[in-house]
């Protein structure tokens, strides 16, 4: 008996040593992939493709090298390679487990909203209102979207085109001026102002009014970005006096203005396309469209809907902030219908192959990264049109002023969606974005430990119940104090 114990004792033993070995491990061997893959897809920026050996091909002329890269003509810029979302992941049962929990979570949301319908009033209450409310007037934002897309279509391409052939005729300075001016009027007033003006004189519902917003912002960013990286090409064949302007083909700008990317490239890496993937990312935008319906039914409306026949004060104030944390689910079913099921769906539908359109975000120790890796669709054109140019503007020698620019342009524009929407300036997101964003982003990104991604996390949480409890008040406000007076300084007010 006594040696079985020592035996099975042992047994023991060596079971834990083998436990704690396969999780030591396991976490090297996570560490090391991802430190080999980031020095592969580096190391792959860095070097010449060579699709067939030099000693059985002639050597490659620039212009057919240039061919086989997917970055701009005049320099370095982002490097688009094939790659897949991080959310991928969900293909790994461990972590195929908390996208079951979320659903799960759904259907308790849908029940709890039938069994209390079932038991005020005796029945199933299918009530949709909210979503229809929100999603309002939609042949009218179909209209709006289909002149603003070929509005870009047309006039900036057709600008570009013109702009290219005055670069071989006699002051191509003069030019360069003329047609300059003309694009950023039309940024302004054709694509800025006017859309935006039929929201607001049709009294648009937000989601609709969401919808016409982002699409102007996101069309405008890709007509300045098609030109930005195409004048260079244009200029270098003006200077060179090579044969034939560089000029992109239709066909090209039009896959752009669809490509779920800010930044033009005349060529992308493609795969195939796999229509049962598409179909599945668009119903989970769809089922992510009904999870929010059902968090704004359960823990917005019900909250807020009487606020103003309450006594406010510091205490109503704080447990509304705190009770607003919960409905940050928002925050990530907008981030999984949009980031991952939308692009991903349209990257499939046009052949996209590089679908990194955000990093491990939940992994930021702090603000920092956590801006850089949210949204890199996004970052990317503030990186390399905003931050960049500024740099190249200055000489490189205000690198501060540059961040605060890019900081200053992210905010203002976040506001304006938000105002224009909403249909009140209340720039709640602004200060939080140039206060405590701007400041956290300022500090150094060396903090590596749990603490820092957990003060991350409770930073973030806590923000978002504040963005959420002010702008649903000041929602329920405009309704039961509407001005007397529509005046911009009562506006303001």
């Amino acid at each position: 008996r006594l040696e079985m114990e020592h035996v099975i004792s042992k047994k023991l033993q060596l079971k834990r040593k083998a436990e704690y070995l396969k999780s030591d491990l396991m976490r090297q061997f996570e560490g090391q992939v991802s430190d080999f893959m980031d020095s592969l897809i580096e190391e792959s920026a860095s070097l010449e493709p060579a699709p067939v050996p030099a000693v059985f091909s002639p050597p490659l002329s620039d212009k057919e090298r240039s061919k086989l890269h997917f970055r701009p003509p005049h320099g370095q810029g982002k490097l688009f390679v094939s790659r897949r979302s991080l959310l991928e992941l969900f293909e790994v049962n461990h972590i195929r487990t908390i996208y079951h929990m979320f659903i799960a979570l759904l259907i308790l949301f849908i029940l709890s909203t039938l069994v209390v319908d079932f038991i005020d009033e005796g029945r199933l209450v299918l009530d949709f209102g909210l979503l229809v409310y929100a999603f309002g007037q939609f042949p009218l934002v179909v209209c709006t979207w289909i002149c603003m897309f070929l509005s870009v279509l047309l006039v900036p391409y057709s600008l570009f085109h013109l702009w290219a052939q005055s670069q071989s005729h006699s002051h191509p300075g003069m030019y360069s001026l003329l047609f300059g001016s003309v694009f950023l009027l039309y940024q302004a007033l054709g694509l800025g102002f006017l859309p935006t003006y039929m929201a607001v004189t049709n009294s648009v519902p937000p989601a609709s009014c969401f919808i016409i917003i982002l699409e102007q912002v996101r069309l405008m960013m890709k007509a300045h970005s098609f030109v930005r990286e195409n004048v260079p090409r244009v200029q270098t064949w003006a200077k060179d006096k090579t044969p034939g302007p560089v000029v992109p083909q239709v066909s090209q700008y039009l896959y752009f203005l669809f490509a779920p990317t800010l930044i033009y490239r005349d060529k992308y890496p493609n795969p195939v396309i796999r229509w049962g993937y598409v179909a599945t990312k668009l119903l989970q935008v769809l089922g992510c469209l009904f999870y929010a319906y059902y968090v704004f039914v359960r823990l917005c409306i019900p909250q807020f809907h009487s606020i103003g026949l309450q006594l406010f004060d510091l205490r109503a104030m704080v447990l509304c902030v705190f009770n607003s944390i919960l409905p940050v689910l928002v925050l990530f079913l907008g981030f999984f219908a949009f980031l991952h099921c939308w692009l991903n769906a349209f990257a499939e539908m046009l052949c996209f192959a590089d679908r990194m359109f955000y990093k491990d975000w939940w992994n930021s120790t702090s603000f920092a990264n956590y801006y850089r890796t949210w949204n890199v669709v996004v970052h990317d054109w503030l990186y390399y049109y905003v931050y960049r140019d500024f740099l190249w503007i200055s000489q490189k020698r205000f690198r501060p002023a540059a961040m605060l620019f890019v900081f200053t342009v992210s905010a203002v524009v976040h506001e304006y969606i938000l105002a224009v929407c909403f249909g009140f300036f209340y720039p709640v997101l602004f200060c939080l974005f140039m206060c405590f964003g701007m400041f956290n982003f300022i500090l150094h990104d060396q903090r590596k430990g749990p603490i820092w991604n957990i003060i991350m996390w409770t930073s973030l949480f806590l923000g978002q119940g504040v963005i959420i409890c002010l702008y649903s008040q000041e929602w329920y406000a405009q309704r039961y104090c509407p001005l007397k007076e529509l005046s911009l300084n009562n506006l303001f007010k």
